[in-house]
């Protein structure tokens, strides 16, 4: 148990730092939504799964395999490789991209706004330059350096961006000669969005010398091959995770084509998405913490108890928080404006999706352990072929509501899959027939939330029966846990 508080500590200082800011920067949804429309919402939400995908590209593995080779190796050592690796490589993909920024946004219809295409080569090139620092501050123990660095990059996006789309307009109409106004054009729209973002990527850089100052030790070749060779099957997890993750909207107006609504219904996607907000947070503040600690404690006798404990409790985690957001959604609607309240539908499939994403994260650390990660590769492969399939299918049908089903069924599949295999090559007790009943417990409670909705009118009964029932499975849930002694 002693371990487990040490990973519940960390988890909330990364937790803190990530909620935080990232609720910092989530505030902007309901600025934009309510600035732009959503067709122009629809490029934002486009825009930014191109980022994603290409993250991991630009880091191929190279944290994971920096965190494993850290056990074996000289850290610093490693350190210097792998981040020299990535430096590399991040300025020629940012050379080749800002060299074709033309036509690649001719490509993507957006010809009008190739500095678009620069603008997210630049941020995508600083972000993976970064990456290898913060692993480094997260092999240290740093969380408190970790959460400040990353904040302060999160607060000079969130300045900007009301700076750009609020002051500057507010001045524009009531002071018009304000020496302010010189450094705004309201022709750039939704490109101070992506300015913003490239400001507070920037400033990563010198935050981060003391780390990168730290490559000193050169480019070990050899060292290289190793951990290449350990990263490629996670790069390639990873890319099949972005298509999970992305291929939906990356792919939506091209497979809704004769649909003159379709960036309408994207940026109506794109918001809704925002709702699995806290699954999200809760699930990347429990990797930075997680990955780490999981690695270390591979030298313990216990430590196949201890996973097994990590995931009871985060499985237990994740369906508080979705009954939170689903019992609560006419409460958090408010949150994105009224003319994209037509895709709430969707929000209760998406977190059940991340939520069962986040268990995957949990379950493939026996192939990352047991230095078995092709099979991670296989999973997410076969994961990105049925996301592939089933959007092509399902989306010129259902449009977003088809888009949110997928989502859930990979996840879901993936989780499966891995557990299956996980079992076979390095298996670990969890205790499935538990996490069934919790799960049972939830959807009851939610399903019975929405009979309940249907036939009581009155608000303030609704907020009472909303907190009732939360607070009813919350206690329930601490009870049983407190009677078994918390043994899993």
């Amino acid at each position: 148990m002693a371990s487990l508080k040490k990973l519940a500590s960390e988890t909330a200082i990364y937790g803190m730092s990530t909620i935080v800011g990232r609720l910092l920067n989530y505030l902007l949804v309901p600025l934009h939504t309510r600035i732009f429309n959503p067709s122009e919402y629809g490029a934002v939400t486009e825009l930014y799964s191109y980022v994603a995908f290409f993250t991991v590209v630009l880091t191929y593995g190279m944290e994971t395999a920096f965190f494993r080779f850290c056990q074996k190796q000289d850290p610093n050592k490693v350190f210097s490789t792998s981040f020299n690796s990535v430096l590399i490589s991040s300025a020629v993909f940012f050379a080749l991209v800002a060299g074709f920024a033309s036509p690649i946004a001719h490509f993507l219809d957006y010809p009008n706004h190739a500095e678009y295409i620069t603008l997210f080569a630049g941020i995508l090139a600083l972000d993976a330059l970064a990456s290898i620092p913060f692993a480094m501050l997260r092999q240290l123990k740093r969380p408190i350096k970790f959460a400040i660095i990353k904040n302060i990059n999160i607060g000079i996006t969130i300045t900007l961006n009301l700076y750009f789309l609020m002051l500057c307009p507010y001045l524009q109409i009531h002071y018009p000669d304000n020496f302010l106004l010189q450094t705004y054009n309201p022709t750039i729209g939704i490109g101070y969005v992506f300015y913003a973002n490239l400001a507070g990527s920037l400033i990563c850089v010198p935050l981060l010398w003391r780390e990168i100052s730290g490559a000193k030790n050169g480019f070990d070749s050899k060292l290289w091959k190793e951990l290449f060779l350990y990263a490629f099957p996670i790069l390639v997890v990873g890319l099949a995770g972005m298509i999970n993750e992305t291929f939906s909207r990356v792919m939506f107006k091209f497979l809704m084509p004769n649909n003159e609504h379709v960036m309408n219904d994207l940026g109506i996607f794109g918001a809704n998405i925002r709702f699995a907000v806290l699954m999200n947070l809760f699930i990347q503040a429990f990797r930075y913490a997680a990955e780490p600690f999981f690695f270390s404690q591979s030298k313990n006798a216990d430590r196949d108890k201890t996973y097994a404990r990590v995931m009871h409790y985060f499985s237990i985690a994740c369906m508080l928080i979705f009954l939170l957001v689903t019992l609560f959604i006419h409460q958090f609607k408010g949150f994105i404006g009224p003319k994209f309240h037509e895709g709430l539908g969707i929000v209760p499939i998406l977190l059940l999706g991340n939520m069962f994403l986040g268990i995957y994260y949990n379950l493939s650390i026996w192939y990352k352990l047991s230095d078995q990660t092709k099979y991670g590769a296989y999973i997410s492969l076969f994961g990105a072929v049925l996301t592939i399939t089933l959007n092509i299918f399902l989306i010129p049908s259902f449009g977003y509501h088809g888009a949110a089903w997928v989502t859930f069924i990979t996840y879901f599949s993936i989780t499966a899959v891995s557990y299956w295999f996980g079992q076979k090559k390095y298996p670990i007790p969890y205790n499935l027939k538990k996490f069934a009943t919790y799960l049972a417990f939830t959807l009851g409670v939610f399903f019975l939330h929405k009979f309940l909705i249907s036939i009581v009118s009155n608000q303030w009964t609704l907020v009472g029966i909303q907190t009732l029932l939360f607070a009813l499975f919350s206690s329930a849930v601490f009870m049983i846990e407190k009677k078994n002694r918390f043994n899993i």
